[in-house]
C-alpha cells in the first residue's frame, strides 16, 4: 500500500481546519489514519481509500484543529495506515505546516512581498503591523529565513494577516 499527501505543501499557513487530501490505495480498499501534532497535543482521526479493485483512490478531508490546545506553530501532518499484524504505524507521510493564529492572532491569510533594497524584518513589520518589534511573525511565516539580518532584494516574503 502507499500513500501521497498531495496538500499540504511542507510549510503551507494552515487554518484551524486543515485541508489534508491526495492518493492511497494499493488494496482493494483500507483504512488510513491521520494526525496533526506539534510534540504535545494531537488531533486525530481516520478514512477510507482505494479503488475496489487494489488501485489508488483519492482522498480529501477537513481535520478540525481548533480544539487542540497547540503552543508550537509548527504542526506535523501525519498519514499511515496500521498493520493488522502487530499495530505498527505503516507507509507514514510526514508533512510540516506552519499554524497561522500562532503566528498572527486572528490569522486569516497571507500576502506575498518581494523584498525591495534597504528593507529589513523590522521595516516590513513596521509597514504591515504597525510595530516592528512583530519582525518575529515574519520570521515564523517564513521558515527559509535562517538569518534575520540576512533578506535580500528580491526574496519572497508571506507576510500573514488577521483580516
Amino acid at each position: 500500500m502507499s500513500i501521497e499527501i498531495q496538500q499540504p505543501h511542507p510549510y503551507d499557513i494552515v487554518n484551524d481546519t486543515v485541508m489534508i487530501a491526495g492518493t492511497a490505495g494499493g488494496a482493494f480498499e483500507a483504512n488510513y489514519n491521520y494526525r496533526v501534532h506539534e510534540g504535545h497535543d494531537e488531533v486525530t482521526g481516520f478514512f477510507m481509500a482505494g479503488d475496489g479493485v487494489g488501485g489508488h483512490g483519492q482522498f480529501q478531508l477537513a481535520a478540525d484543529v481548533s480544539a487542540a490546545a497547540f503552543t508550537q506553530y509548527t504542526l506535523y501532518v501525519e498519514v499511515f495506515h496500521v498493520s493488522p499484524k502487530d499495530g505498527a504505524e505503516l507507509d507514514r507521510q510526514v508533512v510540516p505546516v506552519l499554524l497561522g493564529r500562532l503566528i498572527v492572532p486572528g490569522y486569516t491569510t497571507y500576502l506575498e512581498y518581494r523584498v525591495r533594497p534597504g528593507d529589513t524584518l523590522w521595516s516590513i513589520a513596521s509597514a504591515h503591523y504597525g510595530n516592528g518589534n512583530l519582525y518575529h511573525r515574519l520570521v515564523s511565516a517564513n521558515p527559509g529565513i535562517t538569518n534575520p539580518n540576512l533578506i535580500r532584494p528580491g526574496d519572497s516574503l508571506r507576510i500573514p494577516r488577521d483580516q
